[in-house]
């Protein structure tokens, strides 16, 4: 090994000589040489980086895999549509609790107010939400989220139908006792028979099914199908009228800026608000969600590149450490090429360069341990994941800051041995 690299400084050397230029490419060949020489050094090394590499791109994996689904399956309310809610979107408790007391409830007043006078809103409707227990031929479902809604609901949170119909106007205006059913319900009641006309029991009250909602999936393991809708005049004669309604709101082509600031506008007059009282009712938009979920993974990503960066910078250190072990193992060596003429910038480059290599290697199997680590996450938990096709040039630019960091000194220190000294070394 030792005549090996000799032989490599020597060319090295040579082509300096010759050309005014250092041979980058056979620095590296030297510390690839190296590695291999010592395998396990090698790996004992680099596990530090290894494991902040993997663990910095696993974590950039979950958070983008997170943000492409919140997008994709979760936050999109249709297009052009908002709903008007009792409360905003709220993280902190003190400020839940305040609004609790402040904010009234929502009622079919406000909506037909925000109907009969919003210009900009193509289609307003209005849902309340209660937990219920159905059955079915013998069969239950517990903790389904029982919908009371009117019919154009279906239409503007863009529901689809796999079998039969939506709810008619009609039967929300006569308070019917119909109701549209998602997948997970008509699986687990029916089976594979068609429960298209068939009799549904809801808390006690027996609907007829008319229509089955397209299969959507699950959301971090929680299913999307599990649900039942029925009318909102029948739910309000069941449960009472003075239950808070959401109102889902679609914006005419071009005007969803006028219509939330109509809605606003309506609502605030219904509440009898002055112009320096804060709104007391929430307006929720794909683009809030969006960005309180963006801020939720910036601070996750945040406190996870911190705990991730320790280990870098131990693993820095370790390979900071072996490099001036390197040196002294070397000094010889290193006497040897300065008497065939190598300069001190030469052999700077040359223990930086491996210090480079040993922190690209590390980064290298960094990527391909989180590329494994992050399939396995989208295929066998609920957890999706989706791995970005910049993370390679992330690990290793990251890699390559952290050989230069923690290079340098062993490289300068190397580079400044007296030749006649290293010649004496054993």
């Amino acid at each position: 090994m030792a005549t090996t690299s000799l032989t490599k400084l020597q060319t090295v050397t040579d082509r300096r000589k010759s050309s005014g230029n250092a041979g980058v490419y056979e620095y590296i060949g030297i510390a690839l040489d190296s590695l291999w020489a010592n395998k396990l050094r090698s790996f004992l090394t680099l596990l530090g980086i290894i494991i902040g590499i993997t663990s910095i791109i696993s974590v950039i994996s979950i958070i983008e895999g997170l943000d492409r689904y919140w997008k994709e399956k979760v936050s999109n309310f249709g297009p052009n549509t908002f709903v008007v809610t009792q409360f905003p979107i709220v993280t902190n408790p003190d400020e839940y609790f305040k609004m609790l007391k402040r904010n009234p409830e929502i009622h079919n007043s406000e909506v037909e107010a925000v109907r009969r006078y919003c210009d900009a809103c193509e289609a307003v409707g209005a849902e309340t939400h209660k937990t219920m227990l159905l059955k079915a031929n013998g069969q239950s479902v517990e903790n389904v989220d029982v919908g009371g809604i009117t019919p154009n609901i279906m239409e503007i949170e863009g529901h689809q139908t796999e079998a039969g119909r939506n709810l008619l106007d009609w039967e929300n205006d006569h308070s019917r006792f119909v109701a549209y059913i998602g997948w997970e319900i008509a699986e687990k009641l029916y089976g594979g028979r068609d429960p298209i006309g068939k009799d549904i029991q809801i808390d006690d009250h027996h609907y007829t099914v008319v229509g089955i909602g397209e299969k959507k999936g699950t959301v971090f393991g929680q299913s999307r199908d599990n649900y039942a809708k029925i009318p909102l005049s029948t739910f309000q004669k069941i449960y009472g009228s003075r239950r808070t309604v959401n109102i889902s709101i679609k914006a005419k082509a071009g005007q969803m800026l006028q219509a939330q600031d109509q809605a606003r506008f309506i609502l605030r007059n219904q509440h009898s608000l002055s112009y320096h009282d804060e709104d007391d009712f929430g307006m929720i938009t794909s683009e809030g969600v969006n960005q309180l979920f963006d801020n939720l993974t910036r601070v996750i990503f945040s406190v996870a590149l911190f705990v991730v960066g320790i280990s870098l910078v131990v693993g820095g250190i370790v390979i900071m450490n072996i490099m001036l072990v390197s040196v002294v193992e070397r000094t010889k060596e290193i006497g040897i090429r300065k008497a065939i003429g190598a300069r001190q910038q030469d052999v700077v480059r040359q223990f930086l360069v491996e210090s480079v290599v040993l922190c690209s290697v590390g980064g290298a199997i960094g990527v391909s341990i989180a590329y494994g680590f992050s399939w396995m996450i989208g295929t066998f938990t609920p957890l999706p994941a989706a791995f970005p096709l910049w993370a390679p040039a992330v690990a290793l630019g990251l890699s390559t800051v952290i050989g230069i960091f923690f290079g340098i000194y062993p490289a300068r220190r190397a580079g400044s041995l007296d030749p006649i000294e290293a010649l004496r070394s054993e």
